[in-house]
């Protein structure tokens, strides 16, 4: 599975190379046509607030976002974005990918009744507005991204996060669940959310000292097949696997170059060498044929020798993980951790 947002073809050859690879819990809208209600478990039981005032907001490109009211009828085109909406207990009226993200992101699940309107990089617009959002919420890479500009002629607003940052990933994660919280009327749910996501960090982080594993060294990695070779993309420094492995006491092994968003390297299974005897760590979710790009690597030799394959320290975390997503997806990535090192 490679992670190619919305905006990918605006974002330079470098970094398409890693990626090709409330009162109560409020419904989305009142209309009769819209979902009814969040498929969130912890929204069943939510009693936080949405304020109910004007919203004017600041979004990642530094575009002043207003709206009348915290909006209801939400159109998300990225999965973090669908993702988070979903934590916040709002259902989106309009979704890009459904299928797609169903099968990769576990964390939060969609509701029937949430239209698709086509694929992540090329939505369906005419199908986007039918659902006559209050607001779009996008993915990008620059305030200048030609996503922006061509929903902003439908003439309703749209909000424009960062897609990644490898500087800190984890405050960038959040920070784009904040952005929608505050677009949504929702900043007292992301408040109990973001506390209950540090306090999964600090718990997990000392149950792996318990744990007090042999090599605290990891690199966890997807990869695909492409004519019978296989690239493996390892998720290097900056990348939100390998903080949230740092942050619990663990040390990345992958020192290889990165993309400067996502912190994504690229090699094939020769280069995998370069890791030492470090844990090999890599997604469970298989592609939508069943196969995985794990079928071309376990018979190579060169894999065969790597000191993890050869002492059985290869894990996959489980299926569904999705590891670009929001706060429910990395605490899910928080719990793959300790799952394998607990083996």
């Amino acid at each position: 599975m490679k992670k190619t947002s919305l905006s990918a073809v605006t974002i330079g050859s470098a970094l398409l190379l890693a990626l090709t690879g409330c009162g109560t819990t409020q419904p989305a809208s009142g209309t009769d046509d819209a979902p009814a209600a969040a498929a969130s478990a912890g929204c069943e039981a939510d009693t936080t607030t949405t304020s109910d005032g004007p919203v004017s907001l600041t979004d990642a490109f530094g575009r002043t976002v207003e709206l009348d009211k915290p909006a209801e009828r939400v159109a998300v085109l990225e999965w973090q974005q669908v993702e988070d909406a979903l934590t916040l207990c709002v259902v989106p009226v309009a979704v890009a990918d459904v299928e797609g993200y169903s099968q990769w992101v576990q964390a939060e699940k969609l509701p029937e009744g949430v239209e698709d309107v086509g694929t992540r990089q090329e939505p369906n617009l005419d199908a986007l507005f039918a659902t006559e959002p209050d607001l779009v919420i996008v993915e990008a890479y620059t305030r200048d991204d030609a996503i922006i500009a061509q929903l902003e002629k439908y003439g309703v607003p749209v909000l424009a996060t960062l897609g990644a940052d490898a500087a800190d990933p984890i405050a960038q994660m959040l920070s784009t669940f904040d952005l929608i919280a505050q677009a949504t009327g929702r900043e007292e749910r992301a408040e109990q959310v973001t506390e209950e996501f540090e306090s999964h960090i600090a718990e997990a982080k000392a149950e792996v000292e318990k744990l007090a594993p042999a090599s605290t060294d990891f690199v966890f990695f997807d990869g695909w097949v492409d004519g019978g070779n296989v690239s493996i993309r390892p998720f290097g420094q900056g990348s939100l696997v390998g903080e949230v492995g740092e942050a619990l006491g663990l040390t990345n092994a992958w020192t290889g170059e990165v993309d400067p968003a996502y912190g994504l390297g690229q090699t094939d299974i020769e280069g995998m060498t370069a890791v030492g005897a470090a844990n090999l760590f890599h997604t469970g979710t298989a592609e939508t044929d069943g196969s995985s790009f794990m079928d071309g690597v376990e018979s190579n030799p060169v894999w065969q020798s790597l000191p993890a394959v050869a002492e059985g320290r290869v894990h996959a975390f489980p299926a569904g993980v999705w590891t670009f997503g929001g706060p429910r997806s990395t605490e899910q990535i928080v719990d793959a951790f300790v799952e394998v090192l607990s083996k």
